[in-house]
């Protein structure tokens, strides 16, 4: 097995298409053919099949590709690595961004990146928390943003920003709300929360597993701009962040009570890999993230305060 026949094996499979594959590498159908077929050898398994359109990965080509992915990323980095100790921080970092964080830091960082670091380039990755940090751990990021992910070994956290939970519903609605509602009156609500294992809902239960509290939920959707939407048409109440509902992205009004006894929490954490070292790229890169003025972006006035020059290091 080599970097070429995985980089030959990836190309066929992305375009379902031997033809197309060998167009894309500017090489010879036989020759492509001839590689992927030593890398089936080589590892002992079909990776793909032919269909009437064209072919597709197998199973065990399926499985392959992560490792496949995984492989070409840390070869790239190699690469971007000894290319950097001789002269400026060059090369492609990735990092993962869970949506909401995406919508409003990606302008400021690119921005603030390209101005930085000229001679690189950034790639942005979105995905769930979850998802994120599993990308984070194979290698598919460099670096990443998370909320309230769960400790890990492998991965070292700072944490960047914190800011309230609070329990929301639509003016309209029949839910009045206090100004503020504690953790045992919460299964009063009906709620529109996300699934597991996102990581609102992931928080939010164990908060409420040590307060003996079962959450009514009728409805879980993970995209917490969906969850906005239907809350403010008073389908149900919320548990989102203030800034969800009252920052300034927010599109829509809402009754908010802040949750208390205990006041919860949503914190934002940079992660970088611990066991993986690290391009000077993407240590250049998380410097850029450390020193973003993040308040104006997601917080309001009673947004926990911004912990500039204070990042912890979480265990």
């Amino acid at each position: 097995m080599d970097f070429k026949q995985i980089e030959y094996f990836i190309a066929v499979a992305e375009r379902r298409s031997f033809s197309r594959a060998a167009e894309a590498l500017n090489v010879s159908q036989p020759a492509l053919s001839r590689q992927v077929g030593l890398l089936e050898a080589d590892l002992g398994q079909h990776l793909l099949y032919r269909n009437g359109r064209g072919v597709e990965p197998t199973e065990a080509g399926l499985r392959f590709i992560e490792h496949a992915q995984g492989l070409l990323a840390l070869a790239q980095r190699a690469r971007e690595d000894l290319r950097s100790m001789r002269d400026t921080p060059s090369g492609k970092v990735v990092i993962g961004l869970p949506p909401r964080v995406a919508l409003v830091l990606t302008p400021l960082l690119v921005a603030t990146f390209r101005q930085a670091l000229p001679a690189a380039s950034i790639a942005i990755a979105e995905g769930l928390s979850t998802q994120v940090r599993e990308w984070l751990l194979t290698g598919r990021v460099d670096l990443a943003l998370l909320y309230d992910p769960p400790p890990a070994p492998q991965l070292a956290y700072e944490s960047l920003f914190s800011e309230d939970l609070v329990l929301a519903a639509a003016p309209s609605s029949i839910y009045r709300l206090p100004r503020q509602v504690k953790i045992e009156d919460l299964a009063r609500y009906p709620l529109i929360m996300p699934s597991h294992p996102h990581a609102l809902r992931s928080l939010m239960t164990r908060v409420c597993r040590a307060q003996g509290v079962q959450l009514d939920v009728v409805a879980e959707v993970d995209a917490v701009h969906t969850i906005v939407e239907l809350a403010s048409q008073g389908h149900a109440c919320a548990v989102l962040p203030r800034s969800a509902v009252q920052g300034p992205h927010a599109e829509r009004r809402f009754d908010v009570a802040t949750l208390i006894a205990p006041r919860v929490t949503n914190d934002l954490v940079l992660a970088l890999p611990r066991q993986r070292h690290a391009t000077r790229l993407a240590d250049a890169t998380a410097d850029l993230v450390r020193g973003l003025d993040l308040a104006p972006l997601f917080a309001t006035e009673t947004t926990a305060a911004l912990k500039a020059g204070k990042k912890r290091r979480l265990e």
